[in-house]
């Protein structure tokens, strides 16, 4: 297949899910993985697309921007139940621990309970960054872009500093959780997210129970790569059974 064919294939694909991955890439265009990088980074290069850790994006929504409430809309959401997970979550934490805190209004409320613990955090929130700047903890951020309206940074690229970094307990949050697992809904969000679980022996997830009613559109990972949920006295018997049935560990703070 010549060139030109793929070129109208990718964008075909893109203009329909805007995310595409290299797997996908390889089995639709009937090109090997090395073929269609050589497209990726040529197309990249014209301004067409945007290259993302496991294959591409469309470049008109590509940049600064991500699907979803804008962090500042979602912060008063149930806030009170986020307070109590965030501060059930800091508990797990001890003096001299490396650790990750996904960015996320309910993680972000990890915060005041951390400013006198000595850790290490990497933290791809600016949130998180400007809360903990007072304090002891000492901080640490992947390269990347800002995008703005959640006021973190993400990243495309694998040299991105977080080869680095080695963290006992990854804290982060979700879309939406349900039997097929964690839930997000943008996809270059997951692409970073994915490499930041890479670098964590633990995935803790901090998610109110109204997350166990919501719904998001693309698959983060299965149940069973989540070790601990912390969560509300609301979660429903159901899934706190849905939750022991994957080898979840469940708290309620």
């Amino acid at each position: 297949m010549h060139f030109t064919e793929r070129d109208e294939k990718i964008h075909k694909l893109l203009s329909v899910q805007n995310f595409v991955s290299l797997r996908e890439l390889c089995e639709k265009l009937d090109a090997s993985p090395a073929t269609i990088r050589r497209d990726l980074e040529r197309l990249e290069g014209l301004g067409q697309l945007l290259r993302v850790h496991g294959g591409a994006r469309a470049a008109d929504t590509a940049v600064n921007h991500l699907e979803g409430t804008p962090f500042d809309a979602n912060l008063q959401r149930n806030i009170e139940r986020k307070i109590s997970i965030g501060r059930a979550a800091a508990k797990l934490c001890s003096a001299g621990d490396a650790i990750i805190i996904d960015g996320g209004t309910t993680t972000f409320q990890m915060c005041p309970f951390l400013e006198q613990k000595k850790l290490q955090v990497l933290t791809n929130s600016l949130h998180i960054v400007e809360a903990l700047l007072p304090t002891k903890v000492q901080l640490s951020i992947p390269g990347g872009s800002i995008f703005r309206e959640q006021n973190i940074i993400l990243s495309p690229f694998e040299d991105d500093g977080l080869n680095r970094y080695h963290a006992g307990k990854m804290f982060m949050g979700a879309a939406a959780i349900s039997t097929k697992g964690l839930m997000q809904i943008d996809s270059v969000l997951i692409q970073a997210e994915r490499k930041l679980m890479a670098r964590a022996d633990a995935l803790i997830v901090l998610v109110d129970s109204s997350k166990f009613r919501a719904a998001a559109g693309q698959l983060l990972c299965n149940l069973n790569e989540v070790d601990m949920v912390i969560t509300d006295s609301e979660l429903s018997r159901a899934d706190r059974a849905m939750l022991k049935k994957a080898n979840v560990e469940v708290l309620i703070a």
